[in-house]
């Protein structure tokens, strides 16, 4: 079982990566961003939106977080499609999530959780300690992808490693 202490080092740690890679593409000319570059989700700016989405997905089933604008996984590229909005977004959610992981406890992370499946089109049950995992890995594969591609298109995002994040707490955007 995962701890709450877990969550609040993933949630740094998403907070990190995610400035480390919005300040990296801000060095991209918005063309690059949106160029597609052959990932599941295209481009930069189409992945980074999905991922903004299935965070705002996860957190309006853990802890009643609003739904995310966009209605499903085809539509969550475009979500915000200003790169302004899109980054104020992220900074944003990142404090919801950093917030919640700051006052789950372990009774919290008990139980199952249910829910409707878009991807697979069926209802589903899973403990809400996997769910909280899979957040957290879902948002390392596609950050992955993400710091690949401005690697390749010239920008420098930071050293993804979990040990190497910075100790100071100001993890807060």
């Amino acid at each position: 079982m995962i701890t709450p202490s877990y969550i609040c080092q993933m949630a740094r740690y998403n907070a990190w990566q995610n400035r480390s890679l919005y300040g990296a593409a801000d060095q991209l000319s918005d063309t690059v961003r949106r160029q597609d570059q052959g990932v599941f989700f295209g481009s930069i700016h189409n992945t980074l939106n999905h991922l903004l989405w299935g965070d705002q997905i996860w957190m309006s089933r853990f802890a009643g977080a609003a739904q995310p604008l966009a209605k499903n996984i085809a539509d969550s590229t475009a979500q915000y499609p200003d790169w302004d909005d899109l980054k104020r977004e992220r900074a944003a959610f990142d404090v919801i999530i950093q917030t919640w992981a700051e006052t789950v406890d372990g009774q919290a992370l008990s139980g199952d959780l249910t829910w409707f499946s878009g991807a697979i089109q069926r209802h589903v049950t899973k403990s809400v300690s996997l769910c909280v995992i899979h957040m957290f890995n879902h948002q390392t594969h596609h950050r992955g992808q993400v710091h690949a591609l401005l690697t390749r298109s010239g920008a420098k995002p930071e050293d993804t490693d979990l040990f190497v994040m910075p100790d100071s707490g100001s993890e807060r955007p």
